[in-house]
């Protein structure tokens, strides 16, 4: 199957793609920088030939990709907290959506994989989510825009399009062209301060995401919806594991959810006077402190894609992040010994 990958350099496209590739399919990708393309895909084993430069939200570019595909993988999307970039995050996870997916709607493909997010359903501290979770308002553009593009992707789907939708949590993994947003935060707190508080992180393997997205696209063509996530570790077992994988016992502070989402909240009036990138807004620590879980119990039973432990993918990121060159040898230990030096 000729399949078009957007975001083809990111964390989830390129391990999409090489995930695609190595099981035989004829994968093109979209990427905004082609400097990167050798760069990000030779560490997976696999690096695309058929490359398409543009942006998701240039309707020649998108029609261009797309043309000659039987499916799709559409993984491109902006995630900034900044406020200077809210209408470039809108445009990009909407407007590039409706293109994208529109598009391959449009032209009859049979396998449609969109990449959504579960920050369409969260409400900290409420019920556990899954794909059937009612739509929720996001506070940030970030999550509305996954709203706006979610209600979109829905209508398409009930009216019979077959487009597979698939609900990441917190995506970690080795092989980070970034590193990401879960990524980096592990950097922060293995070579700065580890922060224990309420709530907890549940993450999911980019290679196990990747491999759902090749099961959807050799499904049966027709809509459907799953979540991907491992099991829940709280702050505390997060630390306790990084220790143990280590040998390591990084700094640490003990902080109640609540002095964190009052931080929050002043991060939100100081980003109102001073705009700055960074995540210390009310949503995220709400989301820090409250994660309600999300069951992918689903994706195991129907399709046999299985989310490996939380200690694995976090063992084989702190080895990633040790060879890229984001941490120290004395900051991943013991595992210094199993990596490449960078």
């Amino acid at each position: 199957m000729k399949v078009l990958v957007t975001g083809g350099t990111g964390f989830t496209g390129s391990h999409t793609a090489a995930e695609l590739m190595t099981a035989g399919h004829d994968v093109r990708v979209m990427v905004r920088d082609l400097a990167k393309v050798q760069r990000v895909f030779e560490p997976l084993g696999a690096v695309p030939t058929d490359i398409v430069l543009g942006d998701v939200t240039d309707e020649g570019a998108v029609d261009a990709a797309l043309t000659g595909c039987d499916g799709v993988v559409h993984t491109a999307a902006l995630v900034d907290v900044s406020r200077a970039h809210g209408r470039q995050v809108e445009t990009t996870n909407t407007r590039g959506t409706e293109l994208v997916i529109g598009g391959a709607v449009a032209r009859g493909m049979p396998a449609i994989v969109y990449v959504s997010s579960t920050s369409v359903f969260l409400r900290p501290g409420g019920p556990v989510m899954t794909p059937s979770s009612p739509l929720a308002d996001g506070r940030s553009t970030y999550a509305r825009s996954k709203v706006h593009a979610e209600r979109f992707v829905r209508r398409l789907q009930d009216d019979g399009a077959p487009i597979c939708t698939t609900y990441p949590a917190a995506i970690s993994g080795p092989d980070d062209p970034g590193p990401s947003v879960v990524n980096a935060g592990l950097v922060s707190f293995l070579s700065g301060l580890f922060v224990i508080t309420s709530g907890g992180l549940q993450i999911v393997d980019v290679r196990d995401l990747a491999a759902l997205h090749r099961v959807l696209l050799d499904a049966s063509p027709a809509p459907r919806r799953y979540a991907a996530a491992s099991d829940m570790l709280s702050w505390q077992q997060i630390y306790d594991v990084c220790s143990a994988l280590t040998g390591t016992h990084p700094r640490q502070v003990r902080l109640p959810g609540a002095v964190l989402r009052g931080a929050g909240t002043l991060g939100d009036v100081v980003k109102r006077l001073r705009d700055f990138d960074f995540p210390m807004t009310r949503e995220a620590m709400e989301t820090s402190t409250r994660w309600p879980g999300v069951d992918a119990g689903a994706t195991t039973r129907d399709l046999g894609v299985h989310f490996r432990a939380p200690a694995d993918t976090l063992r084989d990121t702190l080895i990633g992040l040790y060879t890229a060159g984001h941490l120290t040898a004395a900051q991943v230990g013991r595992l210094a010994g199993e990596a490449v030096p960078p």
